[in-house]
């Protein structure tokens, strides 16, 4: 029994895909351009008219889902050209309040816990981040991108050297766009 492997990412109007001929893919959209490799051996991505086509030669487990995981990775990167990834945060403090500044390359978190050195989180490429009081908002085309940088901002407001259960401080992720 075999299964059709192949999957079918429809085109939405208004965007443009390229494939070039190591298997980089270029998809240009109103809100930018995101471009990635996609090479797997025995996979191959073609354009149809108006819609992308991702299929197999193998029908192995490892090709089947690597079919999906490519299909995925080109479905986000549509996603990502026409409506954009939005992550929203909110800082959270007890008793020193938080105090957030971003720049282009990074967000710098003042008074975390009462610290002199401010913490610093690193922003990612085609990331923008825009604070507003204690709600931080990460937006972008790449959803990769975006969601590193929200978790480089998670990690550099990690507790350390006390209990976590009684230091709830941070800045934590509240909703995903």
């Amino acid at each position: 029994m075999v299964k059709e492997l192949a999957r079918i990412i429809e085109i939405p109007e208004g965007v443009a895909v390229e494939i070039g001929d190591d298997a980089t893919v270029k998809v240009t959209g109103p809100l930018g351009t995101v471009s990635r490799r996609l090479w797997y051996p025995g996979i191959e991505i073609r354009k149809d008219e108006s819609s992308l086509v991702v299929d197999a030669e193998i029908t192995r487990k490892r090709h089947r889902s690597m079919v999906g995981t490519t299909a995925a990775h080109l479905n986000n990167m549509i996603k990502g050209v026409t409506d954009g990834f939005e992550y929203r945060m909110k800082a959270v403090y007890s008793h020193f309040p938080i105090q957030l500044k971003a720049t282009k390359e990074e967000l710098l978190i003042s008074n975390f816990l009462g610290e002199r050195k401010a913490r610093s989180a690193r922003i990612m490429g085609g990331s923008q981040v825009e604070v507003k009081g204690d709600t931080v908002i990460v937006t972008g085309i790449d959803k990769e991108l975006v969601g590193q940088t929200m978790a480089n901002i998670e990690q550099a407001t990690k507790v350390r050297g006390f209990d976590v259960r009684v230091f709830q401080d941070g800045i934590y992720l509240v909703d995903k766009r």
